[in-house]
């Protein structure tokens, strides 16, 4: 039958069920490191000596005056976290605990305590002392907890009651001695300041006397506006401008009424340039003229008198209108001529006063920046003055206490360490932490085989067998045992996983020594033999032979001496207990025969005792020490990888694989060997169950235990008597 592909999986995360398998398997472990813990902080907790404790707290402010300075209004004060853990720092600084060391005689009394030949140094004690204490903040608050911790309760309030003390006369003292510090800096900066000013107001002096500046040029301090160039040329410049705009008025209405026509003219020139009477004069007596004539034409012909000298006058009143239009033109054009050269010498007039001012500027700026550098300095002199005089009164003014001792430091009955309960809690936690996990760093470490999905991912071969541990010979056991059907589950999935039926021939290999290959091989046969299989198992293992003793026969003759001509088939095979089961011991090899089982004769006999047994078993020594086993996997129709539980590397188990395939062997899959079932739940359910099976019949039935029996067929299962039909 073929046997069915193995899938890949892919998910390599651990179920809870691993969890609890690891831990399981390295209790061991994690008891010992639990014990280890628990005990060790036990024994020093209560080894330690009490510690007490004794707090006191305070309220800090910034340096502050209680009123409102002379100048400017007082800042109010902001929370400032780096402020406030700047001020821890000064508290566990030596310039607060040195005082603290001397007023409460620390040195001498620690001396007497731990019976020290002379006191300690300054140095050493504050060190010791600064280990003693804590400053935080008090549970959200601005308030600040000083506490203190010392084996003597009454010692541990003085000490932190006097921090506070010491604390809050070196706050006072600094702050005296700032504000006094800074009056002394003021003053000396007032007096250079003033210094600075006589020099500068002297070089003024001479400055005004060199340049011939007069007063009215020494009225403001700025060197802006102290000519009178300026404002004449923004006087010239407002004319300019004024004649600029009346030219192009002029221009611009010459222009239009140059382009037009008489009759236009006529028409629109009193409303361009009204007030010219003579022109309007005219222009009614030419309007009126024409109107008459208009009217004489209507009744009178051509040649009617006073039709004629109304068109004589009318004439002449247009020559009159037409002159009277061409002088107004001119007239305006004269404008034009006169505005453009007014013009002209405004901007003539404009340029000059520019350079004017430009060279007044230049030669009176010496003084000006003087005058100006002269002005800031008296102003930053009246400053500091001003400063001096605000900073001296607010030193007299009264002040808030700028630190204050809310609730004062008072022993207390009940130690703070150690915390018994609260330590002997945590090792048992950490205890148990440190147990599991240093278990779990070894799992990870391991890496032999340990589940039957490391096998199947990592070889990518089916496990065909689960044995549990201290297996014995099933001859000796009986085939009642409880290891047998584990056996006989191997055997079932053995044939189910054959690919020829005339398959018969089969040896088991493993990568290392010790790991259950000849058990397994030997036991194996035993169960085909008592399901009415002739089975013959053969010791290959030449070099380290040890089936004889399962068996109780002797190894002097055996299959060496066969394969070297010695003895016959019929004189080296033996007989076993079970009727079905026959052995061939290895033999005893000669040193000039290391290669035997590479020869034609030994594949000669494998072809041989395959026609006389329906199995035959091949024990073999390990794959990964000598070529033998890898020989016997070529030669024999299938091969068994034995896996000790937990013994050695996936690798090595891999190679092994490898090493069968590569010489053409059949390998139909893996038999894990040696399993806790009791311990690892994992593979319980493999043989778990037919175990307490058999252990509660044994238990009803007295505590006997079964006796071997020599008819395999009175014990053989079901399941093997169906599957044997089917072969």
């Amino acid at each position: 039958m073929q046997s069915k592909p193995v899938p890949q999986q892919s998910d390599s995360k651990l179920h809870f069920l691993d969890y609890w398998r690891i831990i399981r398997i390295r209790k061991t472990v994690i008891l010992a490191v639990f014990l280890l813990v628990v005990l060790t902080t036990a024994l020093v907790t209560y080894i330690l000596k009490p510690t007490y404790s004794s707090s006191v707290r305070i309220a800090i402010e910034k340096d502050s005056a209680d009123i409102t300075p002379l100048i400017g209004m007082q800042m109010s004060q902001q929370h400032d976290p780096y402020w406030v853990l700047t001020e821890f720092e000064k508290i566990q600084s030596k310039v607060v605990l040195h005082p603290v060391i001397d007023a409460l005689e620390l040195r001498n009394r620690w001396m007497k305590r731990y019976n020290l030949k002379q006191p300690l140094t300054l140095n050493e004690a504050f060190n010791v002392l600064k280990k003693s204490i804590e400053v935080d903040q008090y549970r959200n608050t601005s308030l600040i907890e000083i506490t203190a911790y010392s084996q003597d309760k009454e010692e541990a309030a003085l000490i932190a009651q006097e921090i506070a003390e010491q604390y809050k006369s070196v706050r006072e003292v600094n702050l005296q001695s700032m504000a006094n510090a800074g009056i002394d800096a003021l003053k000396q900066q007032y007096a250079d300041q003033n210094e600075k000013v006589r020099l500068k107001q002297a070089d003024l002096d001479q400055l005004r006397e060199e340049l011939n500046i007069s007063d009215i040029y020494s009225a403001e301090g700025s060197s802006i506006g102290m000519t009178t160039e300026p404002q004449i040329v923004l006087r010239l410049e407002q004319e300019r401008t004024v004649a600029e705009a009346k030219l192009i008025r002029f221009q611009t209405l010459f222009n239009e009424l140059e382009a037009m026509t008489l009759d236009q003219l006529k028409n629109t020139i009193l409303t361009a340039m009204p007030g010219n009477l003579r022109l309007t004069h005219l222009l009614n007596e030419y309007d009126t003229t024409r109107q008459a004539l208009a009217r004489l034409s209507a009744i009178h012909g051509p040649e009617h008198p006073e039709r004629k000298s109304l068109y004589t006058l009318l004439e002449e009143i247009e020559t009159q209108v037409t002159s009277e239009i061409t002088g107004v033109l001119r007239g305006l054009q004269s404008q034009v001529n006169a505005a453009q050269n007014e013009l002209n010498e405004l901007t003539a007039a404009v340029e000059n006063a520019k350079a004017n001012d430009a060279l007044k500027t230049a030669k009176y700026r010496p003084y000006f920046t003087a005058k100006r550098d002269l002005e800031n300095l008296s102003k930053i002199s009246d400053m500091i003055m001003i400063r001096i005089l605000q900073e001296t009164v607010d030193a007299s003014l009264p002040t808030e206490s700028i630190v204050e001792i809310y609730d004062p430091a008072e022993p207390n009955d009940e130690p703070v360490r150690p915390k018994k309960v609260l330590n002997i809690a945590l090792g048992v936690l950490v205890g148990l932490i440190a147990g599991v996990g240093l278990a779990f760093f070894i799992e990870y470490l391991d890496t032999s085989v340990k589940t039957i999905d490391d096998v199947e991912q990592a070889l990518g071969a089916p496990v065909l067998g689960v044995i549990p541990q201290n297996v014995q010979s099933l001859l000796l056991e009986g085939p009642d045992s409880p290891h047998a059907e584990a056996y006989r589950v191997l055997r079932t999935n053995i044939l189910f996983s054959k690919k020829d039926p005339k398959f018969n021939a089969l040896t088991v290999v493993s990568g290392g020594a010790g790991e259950g290959k000849s058990t397994t091989i030997f036991n194996l046969a035993t169960i085909f033999a008592q399901n009415d299989s002739r089975v013959l198992i053969i010791d290959s293992d030449l070099r380290r032979p040890s089936l004889h003793k399962l068996v109780g026969v002797s190894n002097a003759v055996g299959l060496t001496d066969f394969l070297l001509g010695q003895k016959s088939v019929e004189e080296v095979i033996q007989t076993t207990k079970l009727d079905n089961l026959h052995f061939l011991p290895s033999g005893k090899l000669p040193s000039s025969s290391m290669g035997i089982l590479n020869s034609q004769q030994m594949k000669d006999f494998i072809q041989d005792v395959k026609t006389r047994y329906d199995y035959v078993f091949f024990d073999s020594p390990p794959i990964m020490g000598v070529s033998d086993a890898s020989i016997l996997a070529s030669e024999v129709d299938m091969a068994i990888l034995v896996i000790q539980y937990r013994k050695y590397p996936q690798a090595m188990t891999i190679r092994a694989k490898q090493m069968v395939e590569k010489v053409g062997g059949n390998l139909l899959g893996v038999v894990l060997n040696n399993i806790n079932i009791s311990q690892d739940s994992y593979y319980y359910y493999y043989s778990g169950y037919y175990y307490d099976y058999y252990s509660k019949q044994d238990d009803s039935e007295g505590g006997s235990s079964a006796q071997p029996k020599t008819k395999s067929s009175k014990t053989a299962s079901r399941g093997d008597v169906e599957l044997k039909n089917k072969f």
